[in-house]
């Protein structure tokens, strides 16, 4: 068993027992030691894991931290644990903050309730813990990204320089995506005149800037957009864009929704009427990514007709989940009901059909129900 089955078990110890416990003893002994030793410290070894550990301050005695992880005789990380459901907030970091800065081997602290890990280290001045975790887990929302991250604070690897490299790769990174998903919502002015100075030659005037705002935000948001459409048609067609074909303009359909059966049985259209064009192609990505969430991509199957591209559930005519009509000036997205009757909705650009999220979700599910 590799460390992310490890995780994955734990991820499954947490959603079972996070209804059943009530005090601070209950999340220490439920969650907290059990992720003690998924890292592969042992908690039941006083030499490896130390419970109430003393972390006197000055004159003040009696304090401790609720576990040291002890290496060679030293204390190398403090873990301060709370009741489920505390808020992890700078109150209770404060605490910690304290033991920290008595214990000068510890390179590591930790709050947790027992679901939420946040991770604490001295990056910005020795031997005193920094103000923001560099890295913060919610076993109820495990982000997979920080799995490499989090092994390598397990007891098989962890070194601490390498660890504190890894924090402070983690620290920066976390700002720098931060700050990026502010300027994507309110660009400053200062970002805008970055790129506007790329390729304006004029003086960046008060009214140039402005009219720049909307230009930048639109081009890295589409960027974006390419960017994940381009990795899921790596992932679909092995990085290889199939031909494509562009079809002739159609009449338009009416704008409003439209409601219509869907026979459980199709006839099937011959392969030289059929085009498959490229934005049915990534409007079936689209509905592909979406539903990953809830089934296995796999599952999801598109089947091009001369009038719509159909989306099955396991390529069954049975198991319609939705309805491309793309061949026609106005774009519509089909939606079935359980009786199979489509409603068309009218949508302008493909990211809309993220709107409809939770309706598609709602379908595959139904069918596997």
């Amino acid at each position: 068993m590799d460390f992310a089955d490890h995780i994955q078990r734990f991820t499954d110890r947490v959603e079972s027992m996070s209804g059943h416990i009530n005090t601070e003893e209950a999340a220490k002994s439920a969650l907290v030691m059990p992720f003690l030793q998924t890292l592969g410290y042992d908690a039941f070894d006083p030499r490896v894991v130390v419970p109430e550990f003393t972390a006197d301050i000055g004159t003040k005695k009696g304090e401790k931290v609720d576990y040291a992880i002890v290496k060679d005789d030293n204390p190398i990380m403090l873990i301060e644990c709370k009741n489920i459901g505390d808020p992890l907030d700078e109150g209770k970091a404060a605490q910690l903050h304290r033991y920290f800065h008595n214990i000068s081997s510890a390179r590591v602290g930790i709050l947790t309730d027992g679901v939420r890990y946040k991770f604490f280290s001295d990056l910005d001045k020795p031997n005193v813990m920094d103000e923001k975790p560099f890295m913060d887990i919610d076993f109820n929302h495990f982000d997979e990204s920080l799995l490499e991250d989090l092994k390598k604070l397990t007891n098989d690897k962890f070194d601490v320089d390498t660890a504190l490299c890894a924090a402070q790769n983690l620290k920066y990174t976390r700002e720098i995506k931060k700050l990026f998903k502010q300027e994507l919502a309110e660009p400053t002015d200062a970002f805008i005149k970055h790129f506007a100075s790329k390729v304006y030659s004029g003086s960046m005037r008060a009214n140039v800037v402005e009219d720049f705002k909307e230009r930048v935000t639109a081009a890295l948001e589409g960027h974006i957009n390419d960017v994940i459409q381009e990795r899921l048609q790596s992932a679909m067609f092995g990085g290889a864009k199939p031909v494509i074909n562009q079809p002739a303009e159609q009449p338009t359909q009416p704008e409003e929704a439209t409601s219509a059966p869907a026979d459980d049985v199709e006839p099937a259209d011959s392969d030289s009427e059929i085009i498959t064009t490229e934005e049915e192609i990534e409007g079936y990505l689209t509905v592909k990514a979406i539903l990953s969430q809830v089934i296995a991509p796999e599952r999801v199957i598109m089947r091009d007709r001369k009038s719509y591209c159909g989306i099955l559930l396991d390529d069954n005519n049975r198991k319609p989940l939705c309805r491309l009509h793309f061949n026609t000036t106005q774009k519509y997205l089909g939606l079935l009901d359980d009786d199979k009757n489509e409603t068309r909705h009218p949508i302008e650009q493909l990211n809309e059909i993220f709107q409809f999220a939770d309706q598609l979700k709602e379908r595959a599910l139904a069918y596997d129900a």
